[in-house]
C-alpha cells in the first residue's frame, strides 16, 4: 500500500489500523522531501518529546517555520498546550510500553483561532520514536472575536 497522495483528502479519525501500520512502516524511511508531500501534519518526536521532524504541511497549517522546530521540545516549547493528560499521557504511556496506537480529537489554540483536529499517535519500535498524525478538521476563532 503506498501512502496517500497529495490529492486525496485528508484522513479522519476513522483512519484504520492497518493504514497507519502501513504509513508508519513508510514514513519512518521518508525523507524530509517526501513527508512534506502527504496531506496531513506529520511530526516526529523522541522519547524525550524532542522534534526529530516536522513536515511542512503542518507547519504551514500552524503557521511556523518548521526549520525552527526540529530540536525543540514538542510539549514544551512548541505546542504547550498538548502537556495535557489526554495528549501528553497517551505520548508517556505508549512510550512506556512501546506501544500506541490511538486516535482522538483535541484542540490546537493559536493566537490566529483554534484549530480541531484529529490526532493519531503512533509508537515505532524501529525507531524508538512517536508520530504524530495531525488531519486538519477546521479552524475557528478565538472565543471573544
Amino acid at each position: 500500500m503506498a501512502l496517500p497522495a497529495a490529492s486525496n483528502p485528508l484522513p479522519q479519525a476513522s483512519t484504520s489500523k492497518s493504514n497507519a501500520d502501513e504509513l508508519l512502516r513508510q514514513a519512518d524511511n521518508l525523507s524530509a522531501a517526501e513527508l512534506d508531500t502527504l496531506p496531513f501534519g506529520l511530526i516526529q518526536l523522541d522519547r524525550t518529546g524532542r522534534i526529530l521532524k516536522f513536515n511542512q504541511t503542518e507547519a504551514k497549517l500552524a503557521r511556523i517555520n518548521r526549520d525552527r522546530q526540529i530540536g525543540r521540545d514538542f510539549f514544551d516549547e512548541v505546542a504547550p498546550c498538548t502537556k495535557v493528560r489526554e495528549f501528553y499521557g497517551r505520548f508517556l504511556q505508549g512510550l512506556n510500553q512501546r506501544s500506541l496506537y490511538e486516535t482522538f480529537g483535541f484542540i490546537f489554540k493559536f493566537d490566529h483561532g483554534w484549530r480541531n483536529v484529529a490526532i493519531t499517535m503512533f509508537y515505532s519500535e524501529k525507531t524508538d520514536s512517536v508520530w504524530v498524525l495531525i488531519s486538519q478538521t477546521s479552524v475557528t476563532p478565538p472565543p471573544g472575536r
